[in-house]
Parts: C-alpha cells; structure tokens; sequence
C-alpha cells in the first residue's frame, strides 16, 4: 500500500478551481514538491499585478511555485524533469503539456475535467453547460494525452446543475466534488487499482473559449436562451443589450412562470418583446419571445450593478428596454 507522503506531486493549475483540489491534495498528506501556475496578472482597473489563487495557496503550504510563461522549453523540462515527479496532477492550468514532459513521470499526467467526457472537451465546458441550459455535468479525472481532453478516462461523477445557477457557483461545485474524489484517484493510480477507460470519439463534443460577442442578446430571443446567457456570462463578458443607445447588462435573472397578481395579463400576454409588464416591490419583469423575465440585477454602461428591486419604482408597463 502506497502512502501518500512517499507520492511526489507536481502540481499545475492557475484559478480557484485549482487551488481547491491543491488543497484536497496538501490535505490528504500527498508531498507535493512543486507548483506550477500561469504568471501574475494585471487586475482591476488600477491592473494590480495579481498572483492565481493556487499561487497564493502554494506559498501558504510552503511549496515551491514555477510560473513559467511556456511549457514548450528546455527551460521548463528541466525544471519539472528535476523534481523526480511520481505523478503530474492538473486542473484548470490554461496549458497544454507537450509530450516530453507527459512523459516524465513514472504513473503519468492525470487531469481534473469540469465536464462527462467525452462531452464538452476544451476550455469552457462549464459556461457552455450553463449557456446551453444543461441540467448535468459532472467531473472526469483522466490521463493526459496528447490532443484536447482525448485521454483515457479513470474517475467520473455527476453533478446536477440548477435552474438559476450560474457559472461561478456551478464551477466551486464542480471544485469541490473534484477535490472530494481527487486524493482516492491519486492513490488508486499509483497502486494499479483503476482501470482506464478509452472516450467514445462519436460522442465527442468542443467547447471553445467564450467571445465577448456571446454576451449580445435580444429581447425576441426565447426567456430560456436570455436566461441562460446570463446565468453563463455573468463573471464575463456579461450578457447585454442595447436599451435606446445604452448598454443594458443583466447579471441575474429569473424565468417568470407566473405574473404577479398586479400585472395586467392580456397586455403582457399582447406586449411586444422589450417592453416592462410588471415593475413594483422587486419586480422587474420583461417580455420576451416566449415568455417573461425577472430581472434581479442589472447595469446600464457607465453606472453602478443595481439591483432591480431598488430601481423597479423607475420604470411603468408598457415602457421598452429596446
């Protein structure tokens, strides 16, 4: 039986999602002897030079941090080579790893995938499960090869996905239930106790990063679609449209299956999309191609995140965001 302390790790990944399953790792004994992450970032608007959070948990662990601009060096073969690494273990690193440094360890690369592979390869698998208004995803711990998320699989487990839930919450989540079955799958590889399992390429799906475009939506567009766009966007780009010559954000929101009892119901029901059906307490509802939406937050360019309930008294039915 292996123990985790006689595991030597190399760590790699960047955002909070990482730094929870570093955790895990550090938690559970596993002797991670370094951590790689992608370089400090501007934040902000004064562009504060930032480190990631699995930096900042590193150094609060006493591990050694490489934040190398490139994997595809001498430089960084050597740096990773150096640590006589039992495993290389990954979530959310933002980099590919060539093969020469796959190759180096002796129980091989294993990456922690916010998605049921093989659906939702790539970079966004969890914006892209909200946006599409997926009801399940799930994480895959797998091996690492070569192409994007095609490596065999060894641990999977489903996660439900709410109504309103948005990308952030939906990524701790996944965070969590990762780091919940991270330290086991660790283990359970270096004793010969998983078996990999191949990804049925007919069922592959790619998720590419998301555009700043994506964002754009229009008050026809089904209440579903809008919805999902905000839920999906919110940390970024944002989901908008246009109200008069303004950009309207929307950072929450909610479907409407019942107007309230103030409403006038045959003039929503005949109301164009764009157009305010109920604006009173904190309701702040709008027509939409197939139905109505609740705004809970929103932002017009140039002002401050409100929440709709202090600014519903503003507008009157019948009046248009369009």
């Amino acid at each position: 039986m292996i123990s985790p302390s006689d595991l030597r790790i190399v760590f790699m990944g960047t955002p909070e999602f990482a730094a929870v399953n570093l955790r895990a790792l550090i938690n559970a004994g596993f002797n991670v002897v370094l951590c790689c992450c992608q370089p400090d970032k501007p934040v902000g608007r004064k562009q504060i030079l930032t480190p990631p959070p699995v930096k900042v948990e590193a150094l609060n662990n006493g591990i050694e941090v490489y934040q190398p601009a490139m994997l595809r060096t001498d430089e960084a073969f050597c740096r990773i080579k150096e640590t006589a690494p039992d495993m290389i273990v990954t979530a959310a690193y933002g980099k590919i790893l060539p093969v020469s440094i796959l190759e180096i360890p002796r129980y091989g690369c294993i990456n922690c995938h916010g998605s049921l592979l093989p659906a939702r390869r790539g970079s966004a698998p969890v914006q892209r499960a909200v946006m599409d208004g997926d009801t399940v995803t799930g994480i895959t711990i797998m091996m690492m090869a070569e192409g994007m998320d095609t490596g065999d699989m060894l641990v999977q487990k489903e996660l439900a996905i709410g109504p309103d839930m948005h990308s952030d919450e939906l990524m701790m989540a996944l965070a969590d239930l990762s780091a919940s079955i991270l330290p086991k799958a660790v283990t359970d590889l270096a004793e010969g106790n998983l078996t990999p399992v191949k990804q049925d390429e007919s069922k592959a799906t790619y998720c590419p990063p998301i555009a700043s475009e994506e964002g754009h939506f229009t008050w026809d567009m089904p209440v579903a679609v809008i919805h999902n766009k905000v839920r999906a966007l919110s940390s970024w780009p944002g989901a908008y449209t246009e109200a008069g010559e303004r950009k309207l954000k929307i950072y929450d929101s909610r479907i409407v299956t019942e107007l309230p009892a103030f409403a006038d119901i045959d003039a929503a029901e005949n109301a164009v999309p764009g157009t305010i059906v109920a604006s009173k307490g904190q309701d702040l509802i709008v027509k939409c191609n197939d139905g109505f939406l609740k705004i809970v937050e929103l932002q017009f360019a140039g002002g401050k995140r409100l929440n709709a309930r202090d600014v519903a008294h503003n507008y009157k039915p019948g009046q248009t965001f369009a």
